[in-house]
């Protein structure tokens, strides 16, 4: 059962990652840019969903140089999920399901600097609604109060550290942090600060990197969401394993 669930969790990823190139072309444009609909070789992006959904792409139409990257980084985060989780907890559906939009929103963000609302404040409802369903479930091992509090006191956090600093931290980030910190916020308060701390390691570490390397410098802005949603992982992770339903 237990390998089942982490094999079933990793095809899951890897198909609905097949999606995310599509998306991330179309979405990684200027905020007063209109989304794109063409591929890089000027035809229309048709398919399910107004041209949202499908593949890549042949190769004169393809919308990134790698198109595995985003299905075996959505596979991997779901597997690690699914074996930290342990069974088949009723939480485990809603990481399941925001996974595919998390490697989306990384991949926008390291693009174009950009966390579009589109992504965020959907996010921001359905994360809490979602472990508000959970938490009716047998086996949870979670509390949605914590979820929402959770929500709110990490995305009220980085609102302050927006005011601080504006000039360091978008408001995009902001928009995220709230579904971040109700995901960590389900599993508590140690989970969530572990989660945020990560985030800001991360992204901390990778900055330092670049100074080193001569690429950037400390006025250099560079994307912090990838960090956030990678410091997000490994927090629930943490408590994913650590959690008794």
């Amino acid at each position: 059962m237990y390998v089942t669930l982490i094999t079933v969790a990793a095809l899951w990823g890897a198909a609905v990652g097949l999606l995310v190139p599509r998306a991330a072309y179309r979405l990684s444009v200027e905020p007063e840019e209109p989304w794109r609909d063409r591929c890089p070789a000027g035809h229309v992006l048709a398919g399910p969903g107004r041209g949202w959904l499908g593949g890549p792409g042949r190769q004169a139409c393809a919308t990134t140089p790698s198109p595995y990257v985003a299905p075996l980084l959505t596979a991997l985060a779901c597997a690690a999920l699914a074996a930290a989780t342990g069974g088949p907890r009723p939480e485990l559906a809603v990481w399941l399901l925001g996974a595919p939009f998390a490697v989306l929103l990384a991949c926008v963000d390291a693009r174009v600097h950009r966390l579009p609302d589109g992504l965020t404040l959907p996010l921001a409802a359905a994360v809490p609604l979602l472990l508000g369903g959970a938490e009716l479930l047998p086996y949870e091992a979670g509390s949605w109060i914590h979820a929402v509090l959770g929500g709110l006191a990490l995305g009220g956090a980085y609102l302050v550290l927006f005011w601080i600093n504006p000039s360091g931290l978008g408001f995009g980030d902001v928009k995220l942090a709230v579904p971040l910190g109700a995901a960590l916020g389900w599993y508590g308060w140690g989970v969530l600060f572990a989660g945020a701390f990560a985030g800001f390691l991360l992204g901390a570490v990778y900055g330092l990197g670049l100074m080193l390397l001569r690429r950037a410098g400390r006025s250099s802005a560079i994307p912090f969401g990838p960090f956030m949603l990678g410091g997000a992982l490994l927090g629930l992770l943490f408590g994913a394993f650590t959690a008794v339903p």
